[in-house]
């Protein structure tokens, strides 16, 4: 206790020198961990956004393409599937339930969804949890919209207010439906997936939106009244893509196939979680790259440490002199510095755990606005304590180098150092 006393002081005689250390493992604490923290946290994400469905189809791209713009708002369909072919697969005797899809217009940011009725009954998410209200109800009229918790709270939209869609996916729109605006309905309780990012209508509410337009443009002098909308057949000719649950689990690879090979047009049907372990495939790369960065950066940090007390090893020789004076042994000398290397090591590792949590507090907002993700606010796991170990861990082993040079010295100055 008497040596861990004394490694307090000296190092709090050093302060500014030590405090610079321990910001640096801090800093290297805190990427190595939030790396880590961020993709299990992704991958969480990623995989409670859906469940319960089987097969996610669309037009013919690829399947990573396919799950992250039906089910995460994230990009863009190669191509539209017509209603016919819709209708055609949902007759397929192992077909229980479907729930189709369309994209492509945009509220302030946030992306609209046409679907139907089915998907506020159908859709579940982070195993099986179903889709709830905080207030108000489905759409029922043609004009209706649903909104999701985020895309409410950030808009500060309530029940019965009106809003104005535009068509295109992005931040900016430059054409806007404001002929025909929405009244909101319903809110969705919060979810934690893109659903709180999604402003939801009917099927016909898009078709009633574009009545006017053709080809993605208006149509030149002709003008379509929300009313006249409202008498028109507003069966939709393509949807973006669908949802489909099966009566059987065995029936998904033998559907699959059939979609795949479905001759009326070039159709793709996907597996979400065969496509999430893609996501993830395609993204190994980076996370090796980002562990190995985090890795250098972490080494960077302690050879840091290695360095200050090396280099002040040369001012300490009187001190360390001076302990050898009134009894201090060559083994006290090196248990010394041992501990402020385990000292400075142990306090980086704090710092680096405050500051990661501090960055996720502030971040969660950006990062749930901005990409969907969610951050929970967890105490570290297993994983976590183990890779902190490691880092201590390895303090004391660089801090070795500089408590052998120490014993070494003491042993060879002895008292000529206080004369």
């Amino acid at each position: 206790m008497a040596i861990i006393r004394l490694a307090l002081k000296s190092v709090w005689n050093r302060r500014v020198t030590a405090g610079l250390t321990v910001l640096a493992i801090g800093l290297s604490v805190a990427m190595l961990l939030g790396v880590e923290k961020l993709r299990r946290d992704a991958r969480e994400g990623f995989a409670n956004t859906i469940s319960g469905t089987d097969l996610i189809v669309g037009a013919r791209s690829g399947a990573v393409q396919l799950l992250l713009y039906s089910v995460f708002r994230i990009g863009s369909a190669t191509n539209n599937i017509s209603w016919k072919s819709y209708l055609d697969i949902t007759q397929h005797p192992r077909v229980k339930w479907t729930v189709p899809l369309s994209l492509g217009d945009a509220h302030r940011g946030y992306r609209v969804l046409g679907t139907t009725l089915d998907y506020f009954e159908r859709y579940r998410y982070a195993g099986g949890e179903p889709l709830r209200f905080a207030t108000g109800k489905p759409f029922n009229d043609v004009f209706d919209a649903v909104l999701g918790a985020e895309a409410a709270e950030r808009l500060g939209y309530a029940l019965g207010d009106d809003i104005i869609i535009a068509h295109g996916a992005g931040d900016v729109s430059l054409i806007e439906h404001d002929d025909k605006p929405f009244r909101v309905s319903g809110i969705l309780a919060r979810t934690g997936t893109p659903v709180d990012r999604t402003v939801h209508v009917s099927l016909a509410g898009i078709e009633a939106m574009h009545a006017d337009w053709r080809s993605g443009m208006p149509v030149p002098g002709q003008r379509v009244s929300a009313d006249d909308a409202r008498e028109m057949d507003l069966t939709p000719e393509a949807i973006t893509a669908f949802l489909v649950g099966l009566d059987s689990k065995i029936a998904v690879f033998a559907l699959q196939r059939h979609i795949n090979e479905y001759k009326g047009e070039a159709l793709l049907a996907t597996i979400p979680g065969v496509a999430l372990q893609e996501l993830w495939d395609l993204m190994g790369v980076a996370e090796n790259a980002l562990r190995i960065l985090s890795l250098l950066v972490v080494t960077t940090g302690l050879l840091g440490m290695l360095t200050m007390i090396l280099s002040s090893l040369e001012a300490r020789r009187r001190e360390m002199a001076v302990l050898r004076s009134v009894g201090a042994r060559p083994l006290h000398i090196f248990g010394l510095f041992m501990s402020e290397a385990g000292l400075l090591a142990l306090l980086g590792v704090g710092a680096g755990v405050l500051l990661l949590y501090g960055i996720i507090l502030m971040g969660r907002p950006i990062a749930a606005r901005e990409f969907g993700l969610y951050l929970p606010i967890g105490l570290p796991q297993a994983r976590d304590f183990m890779v902190l170990g490691i880092v201590v861990l390895a303090g004391f082993v660089v801090g070795g180098v500089p408590a052998l040079r120490a014993y070494r010295l003491s042993l060879a100055d002895g008292l000529s150092m206080t004369v």
